[in-house]
């Protein structure tokens, strides 16, 4: 979000910059427009979504292009089930969007701030075995080029790209359409409860297999993992969404405003961590209740934290967070943000954490007024012992040669760069860290 005065700053506030100037193209000309005159002044050109990435992917020293006003359906190809959108359009926005054409996204991650072309581009990612990240949702893409040219890469046009552009980190132009393969609407039905840590980690690999989507919460002090198991139902079901009364005390009171004054006084007086810890893990109830995919999916996050997210190999994921386990003890931390674990299937996309292997996600967290550098350094350590993939918008601090090692098509995605942007016109210092000058 930019500010009044000049100054962009991310979500989390670790990124912030003051570009030569902020543009608001209100249409995909105007991006070209944009595009061309930056070149020729010689400035690069980042275009920015809802500023949810943790790491500095996004950050524009030269042209800022806020795309907000690209918002909104293209068209809709109703025998295919595949919808056009805009670019600047917000996942939320999305589902409500493709409700009237009876359609949904195959998979959402549990935050849907972020517009359709930063998902893509960073990741993002939700769970379940069975289902890939939000860009293997992807069927094509219309993206400006550094010479300012429209680029459609889809089954027809140069499908043999589609693979790196779906996931581009931003590094090939500026993605203006996104069209994806799109379901049926359908109901998802959710079971939240506490369980044993011990016997979720011993039985992982066959609970996720068992179900479409499983996830789980552990707080560091405690033995519990509070599990999110949701499975998938026809569209035409009866749903029995949570009341609006149980709703606001469970996700706005308690989760967030609750949470929030927790979270401060943990972070000045830290000794209190533990019991703070053991005390949500025996609040915590179950809940059983189903709704819309997209109101299931997705839930609402107002406390401010940094986040680390590393995508290991499936079957290597409970090992992890036992290592993490040890770790916390040994070092005697005690950290109030949960750890969460995610799943998600391979892929074939060049730059995703997928890519060639079903994985899991171990996510770990710190409160924004605390230093999440120990804690998020000593953890990374164990994420490259079992080899390890950052998530490209959460923070992590691997360059280019670490993870040419862990991408086999690496190398492929930074010559493709090469070509489309020998100029570097789309470039920052992130990108530069994690695919070279």
């Amino acid at each position: 979000m930019t500010a009044a005065n000049g100054v962009w700053r991310n979500w989390s506030r670790l990124e912030r910059v003051k570009p030569v100037r902020v543009e608001r193209p209100p249409t995909i000309a105007a991006v070209q427009r944009a595009v061309t005159a930056a070149a020729r002044a010689g400035l690069r050109v980042k275009a920015v979504g809802a500023g949810h990435s943790f790491t500095g992917i996004a950050v524009a020293t030269g042209v800022l292009l806020e795309l907000d006003e690209l918002s909104g359906i293209v068209s809709v190809d109703r025998e295919r089930m595949r919808v056009t959108l805009l670019a600047g359009t917000r996942l939320h926005e999305a589902a409500r969007l493709l409700r009237p054409h009876g359609l949904a996204m195959e998979n959402l991650g549990d935050i849907d701030v972020q517009t359709i072309a930063g998902a893509i581009s960073t990741g993002t990612h939700g769970t379940g075995s069975r289902f890939g990240g939000i860009a293997t949702q992807v069927v094509g893409v219309t993206l400006v080029t550094a010479d300012g040219e429209l680029r459609r890469i889809d089954e027809d046009h140069e499908p043999e790209l589609l693979p790196a552009v779906a996931l581009s980190l931003g590094a090939l132009g500026v993605i203006v359409e996104v069209t994806l393969q799109c379901v049926p609407a359908f109901v998802l039905t959710a079971l939240e409860c506490p369980a044993p840590l011990d016997e979720t980690l011993d039985d992982l690999e066959g609970i996720v297999e068992r179900s479409d989507h499983f996830e789980f919460y552990w707080f560091t002090d405690t033995t519990t993992a509070v599990t999110k198991t949701n499975e998938r139902r026809p569209g035409g079901e009866r749903t029995r969404p949570l009341s609006a009364m149980r709703r606001f005390v469970d996700d706005s009171l308690m989760a967030n405003g609750v949470y929030r004054v927790t979270c401060a006084a943990s972070s000045m007086v830290p000794g209190i961590v533990p019991s703070v810890n053991r005390l949500a893990d025996r609040l915590w109830t179950n809940r059983e209740y189903s709704d819309l995919s997209h109101r299931v999916f997705a839930t609402r996050r107002t406390v401010r934290f940094r986040e680390m997210e590393y995508a290991v190999p499936a079957e290597r994921t409970a090992d992890v967070v036992r290592a993490i386990d040890e770790l916390t003890r040994s070092r005697g931390w005690h950290v109030s943000f949960p750890i969460e674990v995610r799943f998600a299937a391979a892929d074939d996309l060049w730059l995703s954490t997928a890519s060639g292997r079903p994985s899991g996600y171990v996510a770990v967290h710190r409160y924004h007024r605390e230093d999440h550098r120990p804690y998020f350094e000593a953890v990374e350590d164990i994420m490259r012992e079992h080899r390890g993939r950052p998530h490209w918008g959460k923070l992590h601090t691997q360059d280019a040669a670490s993870l040419a090692d862990l991408y086999p098509r690496h190398a492929d995605f930074v010559a493709l760069r090469d070509r489309m942007d020998p100029d570097r016109l789309f470039t920052n210092a992130y990108l530069e860290r994690v695919l070279g000058g």
